[in-house]
């Protein structure tokens, strides 16, 4: 007799409602349901309340009780979530949908802690930031060689804030045919590491924008070159490696892509732990290790001394060697330790730190330096 009734009980309703309609045709009350399942009255009375779901023991004691098939009451009530989500859920379930594709765009709560884009109340807001920052895809000069980059999130985003730093700077005409003369300068700097202060004026003075922002979390990223547009290029770095070695390499590596004409890199890892540069498979990425090793210190000159000096690479052997040649020791170390020549703990009081002199005067972002909101 209950059974007829199924179809028109159900409805809409939670399993709750249906279980108190049920009694009402039986002339039943919640105790006289608790007596006959042999559950305390609480039990019923959660279940009438939709306090309490139905579990699989309840689903068949229910079944035996009013009659019904096993799993009915189970269904009822996966049913009845179903509809509860779809009808009163869907505002909810759709705010979490976009808010997953904006945290796939990049790693919002480290761009929101680093002041690129603001703390905000709702995701209307946030979306609208996002979209602020990341704004069109990096433009990269057109008749530029094409490298062909996949970027991660982090470090686009990163390459973003990069990008927005560089609209800032004011830099002398850029001139393809002075490279030569910025190359000869950079070089004379390498010496001392003092002179790693005079770096981003230098780049100025040639019409190359540079900046220094700390890698955002997950991104191992050393450095990249990319153009604003044709006559304004940008080499942007990290300095995740305090040394001199880490960061003299990565700045040729990324002046060998402008002196190529690549459109976009960005060099994830070009230096390893150690400080040293690590091999790639990749032609772009191959010919700029070799041309930023080369312009540091000539292959002749550097085989030469390994053919003469190795494997006993004293101290004094290598700084008399770096006063020849005009390079700061520490540079020398990190390519010998590239070559395998010496193991990475020896010389490690050569490789001296000098980002803090690099981020005292290029336009930084990180590494405790902070710049204005609304500046950028």
């Amino acid at each position: 007799m209950i059974a007829i009734m199924q179809d028109e009980l159900r409805s809409i309703n939670p399993p709750g409602k249906e279980i108190q309609a049920r009694l009402e045709l039986l002339g039943w009350n919640q105790t006289d349901l608790a007596e006959v399942l042999e559950v305390p009255n609480s039990v019923v009375s959660a279940l009438v309340s939709g306090r309490r779901s139905i579990s699989i023991d309840l689903d068949r004691a229910l079944a035996a009780a009013f009659g019904d098939k096993v799993g009915y009451w189970l269904k009822l009530e996966t049913e009845f979530s179903l509809f509860a989500a779809e009808a009163g859920g869907l505002a909810n379930t759709d705010q979490v949908a976009r808010r997953a594709k904006i945290y796939m765009r990049g790693p919002i709560r480290e761009m929101q802690r680093r002041g690129w884009i603001r703390q905000t109340s709702t995701i209307e807001e946030l979306e609208s930031e996002v979209s602020a920052f990341f704004g069109p895809a990096l433009s990269v000069a057109t008749r530029r060689s094409y490298i062909d980059v996949q970027l991660t999130p982090a470090q686009d985003a990163w390459c973003h804030r990069a990008h927005q730093m560089a609209t800032a700077l004011q830099v002398a005409p850029y001139e393809e045919s002075k490279l030569s003369s910025a190359e000869a300068e950079l070089r004379r700097l390498a010496a001392y590491v003092s002179e790693t202060k005079r770096v981003s004026k230098v780049l100025a003075s040639y019409g190359i924008r540079f900046v220094v922002v700390e890698p955002v979390a997950g991104a191992k990223i050393d450095g990249a070159a990319f153009w604003l547009n044709d006559r304004a290029p940008v080499i942007a770095i990290s300095t995740r490696f305090d040394r001199i070695d880490a960061f003299w390499f990565t700045v040729m590596h990324e002046f060998s892509h402008i002196k190529n004409g690549d459109s976009l890199s960005v060099d994830n890892e070009i230096v390893s732990e150690s400080g040293a540069p690590t091999h790639t498979d990749d032609s772009h990425e191959a010919r700029a290790n070799l041309e930023a090793a080369g312009l540091l210190i000539p292959r002749e000159e550097i085989d030469s001394f390994v053919r003469r000096m190795g494997p006993l690479y004293s101290k004094d052997r290598i700084v008399q060697f770096a006063h020849r040649v005009k390079i700061h020791p520490g540079i020398i170390v990190g390519q010998l330790q590239h070559r395998g020549e010496v193991a990475y703990s020896m010389h490690r009081d050569l490789l001296v730190k000098c980002r803090s002199n690099v981020i005292d005067t290029a336009l930084t972002d990180g590494w405790g330096k902070t710049i204005t909101p609304g500046v950028l």
